[in-house]
């Protein structure tokens, strides 16, 4: 922005660069961003009949499914701790995370016709459905916690919670979103250009799921196959669902080696689809 020293002419040049990222303009449209998470909710539970109750009876059916399926039927082992707990821990916190990646990779195709009426900053739309998201996960967390303290007050309880890693809930919810966040950003700026990107996320996904330890645990790839313990435990998600399991359920081992390295990665995959995405709104009208 150049302004004219005879008089009030006032320039305005386009942003070219690649790290050009209005980070101020994030701050500053923030009751933006507040009425992008209340326009989600309303089209999602728009003419639908049984509205929000949708976001509880998902992750019990789930679970209840994931039960009888692996639990039951496959008998898959949940070191020691209850089946029910075991998947429900699973299902929430992976259903959290793919449904920010899923929904943030449209973000240039669903909402073009907006973008190209008015312009604020294009992040704050992919941001808005994170944390529409989590209003949905805390929801589903609180049904997560009657159960937990439905075992944990039996007699001879099951479940033990670590009150010390309970205190890291908040990190790894911000992580799993972040996460998502980043990923899903980097596919909704390659959509642009590369359309059926857009039709393999949910194929990706669920493949995704099965390399994540929501269905069994990752002590099962540990004693079949020790060898490759270590390139799965890679899996950023990973390391986040053991620490979340053995917070709340007290049994399941986590590694802070792993976590770490996992929070590493949400870092730079956040920072790339920062800056991906900040290049790409520049232009994505033309190609999009």
């Amino acid at each position: 922005m150049q302004r004219d020293r005879g008089g009030w002419d006032t320039i305005i040049r386009p942003k070219r660069g690649w790290f050009d990222i209005d980070f101020k303009g994030l701050v500053q449209y923030r009751d933006l961003i507040w009425l992008l998470v209340k326009r989600y909710f309303t089209l999602m539970y728009r003419q639908t009949i049984l509205g929000p109750a949708w976001v509880v009876i998902q992750p019990l059916l789930t679970t209840v499914i994931f039960t009888v399926v692996f639990g039951n039927i496959a008998n898959l082992p949940t070191d020691g701790m209850p089946p029910f707990l075991f998947y429900m821990a699973g299902s929430i916190t992976w259903q959290y995370f793919s449904s920010c990646l899923t929904t943030t990779s449209n973000t240039f195709i669903q909402n073009r016709n907006l973008f190209g009426k008015v312009y604020f900053p294009r992040l704050c739309m992919p941001i808005a459905t994170v944390c529409s998201e989590m209003i949905n996960f805390f929801v589903q967390f609180a049904l997560f916690l009657i159960f937990v303290v439905f075992y944990a007050l039996q007699p001879n309880p099951s479940v033990v919670p670590s009150w010390r890693l309970i205190l890291l809930t908040p990190l790894m919810l911000i992580q799993l979103g972040l996460l998502g966040l980043g990923f899903g950003i980097i596919v909704s700026a390659l959509t642009t250009r590369y359309r059926d990107l857009a039709m393999l996320v949910s194929f990706g996904v669920q493949l995704w799921m099965y390399a994540t330890p929501v269905t069994y645990s990752s002590s099962m790839i540990a004693d079949r196959f020790p060898s490759l313990l270590g390139v799965y435990m890679l899996n950023p998600i990973t390391p986040v669902i053991e620490l979340f399991r053995a917070a709340y359920l007290g049994v399941a081992e986590y590694s802070l080696q792993y976590n770490l390295i996992s929070a590493g990665t949400t870092l730079i995959v956040l920072a790339l689809g920062v800056v991906l995405f900040s290049h790409t709104e520049k232009t994505f009208m033309d190609t999009v």
